[in-house]
């Protein structure tokens, strides 16, 4: 199932960018006054500024929408590797086998340092 999502999310992100790569600028409608031929194309009169837009919107939707799917899987994968790991045995297990020396009483002989008397 999360391949499938994934493959989704990324053939949105692909048409995305081709249809933000299909569609004219702001500037581009200016030229079409002057006998640009607007009339001509495939998608109207108006051009094909409205089909593009509602459809990167469409495809920009499903990507967010496969975002969130995806984020939610990989939430539940860590809550899942995170309830397997067990790190209380091994604390123990240390703290059993380490002897911790009682600094407050200077232990004679022991010491590299010279005692000044």
């Amino acid at each position: 199932m999360e391949a499938l999502v994934l493959v989704v999310h990324v053939l949105a992100a692909i048409a995305i960018i081709g249809l933000v790569l299909l569609q004219q600028g702001k500037g581009a409608d200016a030229g079409a006054s002057f006998g640009g031929g607007a009339s001509q194309t495939v998608f109207g009169s108006q051009g094909s500024g409205s089909f593009f837009g509602k459809l990167t919107a469409l495809f920009a939707l499903v990507f967010f929408l496969t975002s969130f799917g995806l984020a939610y899987v990989a939430s539940q994968q860590a809550k899942q590797v995170s309830g397997q790991l067990d790190f209380v045995p091994a604390v123990e297990e240390i703290q059993d086998t380490v002897t911790v020396p009682d600094l407050a009483e200077p232990q004679a002989g022991n010491s590299d340092v010279p005692v000044v008397e």
